[in-house]
């Protein structure tokens, strides 16, 4: 069919798709829906709860003929050499090419939350890394590699970033989140997206939306946010990253907002999603979600009925495989509870983006023409030197009492469970701990040093000696006493605390790995406060997927290091750093609590969410947001602001000098705070609206300007809409969110405005270097 009009490039992908709906029956309608996933194990030991149960035995040789929608996972479900993967990959296209009337190729999706999630990739840092490095630059160059090594295999679609705003540090999936910041979030959030889209992947924005702020912290536990938290914090994200960064799919949450499960809320997925924000992609089932509004939310009598609540709701494709958009689907089109247009605009999505990506072309676009041949390096030294930057620059400096950066000790004590686990540094949703770790057989697939060997390796005339003390998550303290004799003997104390990361209860952070408090896991208290009282200089190292109460250590530890699950390079980084080869420059995206249940909290705070007369619980947190230290020193001075008012729908103007005071080129990070003294509305008391990363030899200045629009001060006013009211404002440049050195007050004057979606989202700053201070 080679003079068919879907063929033709001439046309539009619409007009092509268009073409090619005209030509199929329902059944191969419903084919184009759904994808496959072979990859249940039989002995239970499965990804993803009810992966076995939902998946079953697929009939390839039934199912073929009808076409396939996706192919799920091919490379991200058990260990398979990269060119032997793009071989079978190939081969399985070839076959789902020649057994369909129309040939039309599967699209394949893959997890790529750190990097690319197959045995030998790169596993980068995870995502609360990236929120930390306050560099949304740097990410979209890892976002760009990691795209790169999934087209070199044949994959088309990754499934990230996760866009959700932390509210709840409890929750197991805090590590996969950029921060407690939705400005933050959005602004990274939309760099990824442009490194993956121009890679030429489809990127897929999850969890659409309020996943992150379930009851308890607890995963897939009902939400009950109202609108105005919905629309001010946790749709932001979502908002800034479909207008910005054009992202070709997004993905459901699992959760019920107030009753409604998200993957049949019409009003979200089609209505904001695509009527009001104007998003032209596909929609994608996260998976199994289409299922459970039977089995898990009980919005529907059979799985006919969830596959038409979801359809209608602005569902297009059922992941991970056939199952509710199967033969149920096309039953409840035989019985009118769909109606074949529902299909139809769910299908034209999907030929379009079918078309955009070659797939429709004759010949098709060769699935893996150029991997399926000789070897494929998934880890190659470019994105190895990658994941060390990133990994160094989002590495937190919690605390030093002037002891970091150390030369070389006489003799050193590592200790702590993360001290000599390889894994330590990895989050869920990289190969090794996602997959790997049920197939012990095949290897780690990429080199992981262990924080023990990466200080043997940057102090290598120091005496190291290493005892674990307790394991990560269990209750044992018979190996503490050892752990004190060693740390009483030494010049210095590496305490290597923190997470093991897993699925579903296997591991202390992770998807479905929910903490009942923020206490340090298992014994880890217990082993800190005794190593503390032997008195050495101890420097606390935290390889972690969430923030947790540091017990004495900000009073008593000598240095305190704070690493997100910082990827296969991290623990070298946070070598360097102790060395003082690296001068760290991460911030905190997630407050560190000063206790363990003053849960759920936020620095974006009102009045009365924050210490007062009124409760006897105190949330401040011990490390704010936006904290982070370095190893030379920032004046900031001078600011002026052009003048004190503006309209509503006009801007502000203010300028600041920053100067490095230190010896040492660093890199200060001036963030920009909004507080609103008067509103409508219970506001934060500062929030996050801009920052700029600021890089400085010694003694050299620069000038930073920046134009701040009305349109930033926005909110959710009584009625709903979103408003720019008059009144005083005080912007704030700060280290952090409680350290703002310089303040501004100012006033918008005019009627109130009602701005939308088209509304201005960043500050304009330009900097101008000024040269060193004279004597």
């Amino acid at each position: 069919m080679t003079d068919a009009p879907w063929r033709d490039r001439s046309l539009t992908p619409t007009a092509r798709a268009t073409a090619l709906m005209a030509e199929l029956t329902l059944e191969e309608k419903i084919a184009q829906l759904y994808g496959i996933w072979m990859g249940a194990s039989a002995d239970g030991a499965d990804v993803a709860p009810h992966q076995h149960e939902m998946t079953g035995d697929v009939d390839l040789d039934a199912l073929l003929p009808k076409g396939l929608g996706q192919v799920t996972r091919a490379f991200g479900t058990a260990p398979v050499d990269a060119a032997v993967g793009a071989q079978s990959l190939a081969r399985l296209q070839e076959r789902i090419v020649a057994s369909s009337r129309f040939g039309i190729p599967a699209l394949v999706h893959e997890e790529c939350l750190a990097g690319f999630a197959a045995h030998g990739a790169t596993a980068y840092p995870v995502p609360l890394s990236w929120g930390a490095t306050f560099d949304p630059g740097l990410i979209e160059q890892m976002a760009r590699r990691i795209g790169t090594d999934m087209r070199s295999v044949g994959v088309h679609q990754g499934l990230a970033p996760v866009l959700d705003v932390v509210r709840d540090a409890r929750w197991g999936r805090v590590e996969e989140t950029m921060g407690e910041d939705p400005y933050l979030v959005g602004t990274v959030g939309a760099a990824y997206v442009r490194g993956l889209e121009a890679s030429g992947i489809v990127s897929t924005l999850k969890h659409f939306v309020g996943y992150s702020a379930s009851r308890a912290g607890r995963n897939l536990a009902p939400v009950s946010v109202g609108a105005r938290e919905l629309a001010d914090v946790l749709l932001p994200p979502f908002e800034m990253v479909v207008r910005e960064a054009a992202p070709r799919s997004v993905m459901n949450a699992y959760t019920d907002l107030d009753g409604v499960p998200t993957a049949a809320d019409r009003g979200l997925l089609t209505g904001l999603l695509r009527e009001t924000w104007g998003f032209d992609g596909t929609v994608v089932a996260d998976y199994f979600s289409v299922a459970f509004l039977q089995t898990l939310h009980g919005t529907a009598g059979d799985l006919g009925e969830a596959a038409a609540a979801a359809l209608e709701a602005g569902i297009d494709v059922e992941l991970p495989t056939v199952h509710a958009f199967g033969e149920p689907l096309v039953r409840a089109v035989a019985d009118g509870r769909v109606d074949e247009a529902v299909i139809d605009r769910a299908l034209l999505r999907v030929l379009v983006q079918k078309v955009e990506l070659g797939l429709l072309d004759d010949p098709a676009a060769p699935p893996a023409a150029s991997a399926a041949k000789g070897t494929i390096d998934l880890d190659p030294v470019e994105n190895r030197e990658l994941a060390r930057r990133i990994a160094e620059q989002a590495i937190v400096l919690l605390h030093n009492d002037g002891t970091l950066p150390v030369a070389a000790p006489g003799r050193i004590a590592v200790i702590g469970p993360t001290a000599d686990d390889p894994l330590a540094v990895l989050g869920c949703y990289a190969f090794p701990t996602h997959v790997g770790v049920h197939h012990p057989e095949s290897g780690l697939g990429i080199e992981l040093p262990t924080l023990v060997e990466a200080l043997r390796a940057e102090f290598p005339d120091s005496e190291i000696a290493l005892a674990a003390g307790t394991s990560i998550d269990g209750a044992e303290i018979d190996g503490i006493p050892h752990a004190v004799e060693l740390a009483a003997s030494a010049d210095l104390v590496v305490l290597a605390l923190g997470d093991r990361a897993g699925l579903f209860g296997r591991g202390t952070s992770g998807e479905g790995c929910d903490a009942e408090s923020l206490d340090l896991p298992g014994a880890q208290g217990a082993l800190l406060e005794a190593v503390l009282d032997a008195g050495t200089p101890t420097v606390l190292t935290l390889l972690a997927g969430r923030p947790y109460v540091l017990g004495t250590a900000p009073e008593r530890a000598a240095g305190i290091v704070q690493a997100f699950f910082p990827g296969e390079e991290g623990t070298r980084a946070v070598a360097d750093i102790l060395s003082g080869r690296v001068n760290p420059s991460g911030r905190l995206p997630v407050s560190v609590p000063a206790t363990p249940g003053a849960q759920p909290s936020s620095y974006l705070a009102s009045t009365l969410a924050r210490s007062n007369g009124v409760s006897n619980i105190d949330p401040t947190a011990r490390y704010p947001f936006g904290h982070g230290l370095g190893y030379t020193s920032f004046a900031w001075r001078d600011l002026q602001v052009e003048a004190v008012e503006a309209s509503t729908d006009g801007s502000l103007r203010l300028s600041l000098t920053v100067e490095n005071t230190g010896d040492r080129a660093g890199a200060e990070i001036v963030q920009l705070y909004l507080h609103d003294p008067v509103a409508s509305v219970v506001r934060p008391v500062q929030r996050l609206i801009g920052f700029e990363r600021v890089e400085l030899g010694p003694g050299a200045s620069v000038r930073l300007d920046v134009e701040v629009p009305a349109d930033l001060a926005a909110f959710t006013g009584r009625d709903g809409r979103r408003i720019v009211e008059p009144g005083s404002l005080v912007l704030g440049f700060g280290r952090s969110s409680a350290d703002l050195p310089l303040q501004a007050t100012v006033e918008l004057a005019g009627p109130v405005r009602v701005v939308d979606h088209t509304r201005a989202l960043h500050p304009l700053w330009s900097a101008q270097p000024i040269g060193p201070r004279s004597p």
